[in-house]
């Protein structure tokens, strides 16, 4: 019996080596199996970080270059991450891009538009068609300014030709006299 009680734990040390080294195998591969998704985990959350430092900034360029025509601060398309954090990965600012009371408030406002949409180093489609939209603004305000300026167009030019027709006509003391304009 001594032999068997000797031999019985050996017998169960031998199997028991067997299935660890068997399952050591098994650990390796689960081992380089965490790793690989551990690193997986870090490259995403990585580029997530990036994406949304990139947007933050991106949003943080229009704001500061619409000043009062910003409607608000940025809002932002967020996501949660592998790691639980929240990630910006779109956003954006809301500006007025309506036209000013004066051709000359139009043209001060989409030139501002124009800078607040191209601010970012590197301005999206959207961007793009909001400086669109500006350009056409200026041209508009540019052409109502021209049209005010000409003497012989609209009525404030209507006005200023007749301020200067009147201006070079002496005025008389003569009790009486009259002078009549017919438009």
């Amino acid at each position: 019996m001594m032999s068997v009680s000797a031999s019985l734990p050996v017998s169960l040390a031998a199997p028991q080596s067997r299935a660890a080294a068997g399952d050591a195998a098994p650990a390796a591969r689960s081992a380089e199996t965490d790793k690989r998704e551990a690193a997986a985990v870090a490259a995403e959350v990585s580029a997530l970080a990036s994406t949304d430092r990139q947007v933050r900034s991106h949003e943080a360029a229009h704001l500061s270059a619409a000043g009062g025509l910003a409607q608000g601060g940025a809002s932002f398309t967020t996501i949660r991450g592998p790691d639980g954090q929240v990630y910006a990965v779109g956003g954006e600012v809301s500006i007025d891009v309506s036209p000013g009371r004066t051709p000359e408030e139009t043209l001060s406002k989409a030139q501002q538009i124009q800078r607040a949409a191209l601010a970012p180093a590197d301005p999206s489609s959207q961007d793009y068609r909001v400086a669109a939209i500006a350009a056409q603004l200026i041209q508009q305000a540019q052409r109502e300014q021209a049209t005010q300026n000409d003497p012989a167009q609209g009525a404030e030019g209507g006005t200023r030709q007749l301020q200067q027709a009147l201006s070079q006509i002496a005025p008389r003391t003569d009790p009486g006299q009259q002078i009549n304009l017919f438009a």
